[in-house]
């Protein structure tokens, strides 16, 4: 790593740090944040309940209005008592009401929320999904229309309701052992009633979704409005901002999704003209964000064709989503498993194809998720282990040599001579067979590695729930020390992985500092600089506790297995490194090659060739 790098990471820190301190709020600005909450809790409960009343009197007022008895939806509309039926598979149990034939409920029957409850997706508090066609005459809005169910399983259900002389049914299927519900929209004798050009039926959805994971904080990091563009990949909507956007591209599905799990809708004959809102919600809410889509879809009036639907309500698993594309209705390629993100294309590869064969295989033994996670670390060290030895030998080769590179400090130690300088030291380089980016290039290998696991472990469910030691909950924070207030950057516990980590990091730190200091060549003004830079990444581990305290304990508690068998590994190769045979064989390299300047045209002589037609050009300057 050099002094550019260093100086690079060193920046980004105290700028983190520095904008941390600047923008932190003065106690009076808390205490008014306290207050100005607690106004907001108190409007939006008076709002709240403004909203129910304004709902009850619109329906009292549906319920006496007089109807026109020749209007097409007369027998739908007939007020009577709504009915949640209830469709159930051993994964999923969802509602629907028969006012509008909508599903309004969604409980994931294998999986828990903090409080031990099943996961609940969408709850008719919550979640609101609802349809409009046009006719020639009126509208036809799911809220209003009363279904009867016709066919009814505990998987299946058929609901009709009367549409002039002709019927409007909504078919629900859940199929077996999956999250999938299948819903498919038909009509009869419905043709006379609509234009010839209408071919399309509206539906609108939102969503306020729960917070199901410790803290949220870090859960709604993960947490996005996602679609998928028809014959190409997904996006999703800025996570941390409010935002809406209008879609004019067609697309296959839209998704509600958090951390862990996902409410999607998947249309079969596309999705068109789509207006898609995500609103983050205030932190410690019990909610995340407020995901609204409103789309179109095509619908035939005289049935010939129906509109299909489906809805994924569940784990965002990848083996799960991936089993779930052979139950599309059509030959659409979902590619769910993309909702489980990998990272950028070279990380999503490792990760793919590697990392979690490998993580499949060790949680196929039934080990606990802490021991599948030091498996997974030894093993990925063990892999990298000899581009780590060989980034240690260049280093070993370097310290060395050092008696020599300070000769030629000696004899060079002007500033206007640092050409020469540098050419002898590339020439010595030359001699021994030594090159200064031997060490850079192997670890520059393992970063790949190393952020494909960043990317793997938040989403990785397998860990959600499961403990290990002092943490109850390895896909969250571990807060085994904790108090009752938020402090500023540190929130109100301390991950004792995350100071672990951190510890770990420090040392490593000082080594590799320490490794740099013995090799390099300095004067008293350079070793000034470096002493002070040395301190200054020391502050990075500091800075990476503050930025991690409230990240997966998963995730921390991989960083402190690898930065503690770093720290191992650099011992015992520095234990085992015997510092007169690594320069006899230096010396006998040397002798090997003395007349041999080139050495194959190896990176050093080129690098050499460079500094003499640097200096080349520098003299011709000079005459001119």
């Amino acid at each position: 790593m050099d002094k550019n790098t260093v100086t690079g990471f060193v920046l980004i820190a105290l700028v983190l740090i520095g904008f941390s301190w600047w923008s932190r709020p003065s106690e009076a600005q808390l205490q008014e944040m306290a207050r100005q909450d607690s106004i907001h809790q108190v409007e939006q409960a008076k709002l709240q309940a403004e909203l129910d009343k304004q709902v009850q009197q619109k329906q009292q007022e549906l319920a006496l209005a007089p109807m026109d008895s020749a209007s097409i939806l007369f027998a739908a509309k007939q007020p009577r008592v709504a009915s949640t039926i209830t469709l159930k598979n051993q994964n999923l149990r969802v509602s629907v009401n028969t006012l509008g034939g909508v599903v309004e409920e969604a409980v994931l029957n294998k999986y828990n929320d903090q409080q031990g409850k099943s996961v609940q997706l969408l709850s008719k508090e919550e979640s609101h999904f609802s349809y409009a066609l046009a006719t020639k005459t009126e509208n036809i809005l799911s809220d209003e229309i009363y279904f009867e169910p016709t066919e009814q399983t505990d998987s299946t259900l058929t609901l009709t309701a009367p549409i002039g002389e002709g019927t409007l049914s909504l078919k629900y299927r859940l199929q077996p052992d999956s999250y999938m519900l299948d819903c498919i929209i038909e009509s009869q004798g419905l043709g006379n009633l609509f234009a010839p050009s209408a071919n399309t039926i509206d539906l609108s959805w939102e969503n306020l979704a729960r917070q199901q994971e410790k803290g949220g904080s870090f859960e709604n990091r993960y947490a996005a409005l996602t679609y998928k563009i028809k014959d190409k990949g997904t996006k999703k909507l800025n996570e941390m901002k409010d935002v809406t956007k209008e879609i004019d591209k067609t697309l296959d599905w839209i998704d509600f999704k958090d951390q862990f799990f996902s409410a999607i809708i998947i249309g079969h004959q596309d999705f068109r003209n789509v207006t898609l809102t995500s609103t983050p919600q205030e932190k410690d809410c019990g909610y995340l964000k407020q995901y609204k889509a409103q789309m179109q879809t095509q619908f035939d009036p005289t049935g010939k064709q129906p509109t299909q639907l489906q809805f994924y309500l569940g784990p965002n698993d990848f083996h799960t989503l991936k089993a779930t594309n052979k139950l599309s209705l059509s030959d659409k390629d979902l590619e769910l498993q993309n909702l489980v993100y990998f990272g950028w294309p070279i990380v999503k590869w490792i990760n793919r194809f590697f990392i979690l064969y490998l993580f499949d295989w060790l949680t196929g033994f039934g080990l606990n998720m802490g021991i599948v996670l030091l498996l997974l670390t030894l093993i990925v060290k063990a892999l990298v282990y000899p581009a780590t030895k060989k980034s240690y030998l260049a280093s070993a080769r370097m310290r060395v040599l050092k008696p020599e590179m300070d000769k030629i400090s000696a004899k060079y130690p002007n500033q206007e001579d640092a050409m020469k300088k540098q050419q002898e030291m590339m020439a010595l380089y030359s001699q021994y067979g030594v090159s200064p980016m031997g060490g850079c290039l192997p670890m520059l290998i393992q970063m790949p590695i190393w952020i494909a696991l960043f990317n793997f472990i938040p989403n990785a469910i397998e860990l959600r729930g499961q403990s290990f030691l002092w943490a109850n909950d390895l896909s969250a924070y571990d807060d085994l020390i904790h108090w009752g207030k938020d402090l500023w950057l540190i929130g109100n516990h301390i991950s004792i992985f995350c100071l672990l980590f951190s510890v770990t990091n420090i040392i490593n730190t000082w080594i590799s500092m320490r490794q740099q200091q013995a090799n390099a060549m300095m004067g008293a003004e350079q070793q000034q600089q470096m002493k002070m830079m040395r301190w200054m990444m020391y502050l990075m581990p500091v800075a990476f506790f503050f930025m991690f305290n409230d990240y997966s304990s998963g995730l921390s508690y991989y960083y402190f297995l690898s930065g503690l068998t770093t720290i191992l590994i650099m011992w015992a190769l520095r234990r085992f490194t015997d510092d007169r045979k690594l320069r006899e064989q230096l010396e006998a390299y040397k002798a090997k090659h003395a007349n041999d300047p080139k050495k194959g045209g190896s990176l050093v002589a080129r690098l050499e060739a460079m500094q003499k037609m640097a200096e080349e050009q520098q003299r011709q300057r000079q005459r001119r």
